[in-house]
């Protein structure tokens, strides 16, 4: 049985992974799948890329652009989800903000540097026409910590994927004054170069079982009960979320690189573009 590490964040998008290690879909061929969940999110998991402390990842496609770009020896090995990811603009709810357009100046909660959180400040500062050199940020690691520093007033706003946040605005807790979609398709599973170069084989085995998986996921019989049950959602909340959704089995499309890169660039969050198949395998 071949051992195989591999890390995403504790979210609805990675359920059909729990059930085929669940169901023993990877170990009918003989692979042994370690997942562990990243409430972190995609910088901590360039970080374990970068260290090898695991073999792939479920990643934001601009985060892990972002850390190839700047040395992390992994490649994208195919897209995940083929929709961009919604990102929810949040406040407490007690936050004096009303509208985002009044939030220029003030201080972003995320996670770490290099996460969606950071590069999803630099997109909305983009769209809202702020000067993005004038970003505050605040370091919170998780969401537990985006919650406490929003409601001790550490931070003003936090961007989050927007359906994993709505339970905490049913509670109260936050105020959400508009979303951010990613101006591309949002996950991607990446693997270490090491890996890719050792493990041929397996890895082509791994994506034939996720990519069994994900295309028949929504017509699997009361899934939204599933998934709403799992993550503490509201049966119309998933329902909206999977009608937004679509997984892919795919390679990731190369001008779809070219945007991330070009726009991350723009945004000098990057000071060069790889070519494409420095990025990905394709």
């Amino acid at each position: 049985m071949k051992k195989v590490g591999i890390i995403g964040v504790p979210e609805h998008f990675n359920l059909p992974w729990l059930m085929a290690i669940d169901e023993g879909a990877f170990n009918e061929r003989g692979i042994d799948l370690c997942w562990a969940d990243i409430p972190e999110g995609t910088g901590k998991m360039c970080q374990m890329l970068q260290g090898s402390e695991t073999d792939l990842a479920i990643i934001l496609t601009e985060g892990i652009v972002k850390g190839i770009t700047e040395g992390n020896p992994t490649k994208i090995v195919q897209e995940y989800i083929g929709t961009p990811l919604l990102w929810g603009i949040h406040v407490g709810a007690k936050s004096r903000y009303q509208n985002i357009s009044d939030m220029i100046g003030s201080k972003a909660a995320i996670s770490r540097f290099g996460s969606g959180s950071h590069l999803m400040t630099y997109i909305n500062a983009q769209h809202e026409g702020w000067d993005s050199g004038n970003l505050q940020f605040e370091v919170i690691n998780n969401l537990n910590g985006a919650i406490e520093a929003l409601t001790n007033g550490e931070a003003d706003y936090f961007m989050w994927e927007h359906f994993t946040t709505k339970p905490l605005i049913d509670q109260g807790i936050f105020r959400r004054l508009g979303d951010c979609p990613t101006p591309w398709p949002c996950f991607v599973i990446a693997a270490t170069d090491s890996f890719i170069a050792e493990n041929s084989g397996t890895l082509k085995h791994i994506l034939e079982v996720i990519n069994l998986y994900t295309s028949e996921f929504k017509s699997i019989p009361s899934i939204d009960r599933t998934l709403a049950n799992a993550y503490g959602q509201q049966v119309a909340d998933i329902r909206e979320w999977l009608s937004l959704t679509r997984w892919s089995q795919k390679q990731i499309d190369p001008l779809i690189l070219d945007k991330v890169s070009a726009t991350l660039l723009k945004l000098n969050l990057i000071d060069k573009v790889l070519p494409n198949n420095n990025l990905a395998v394709l």
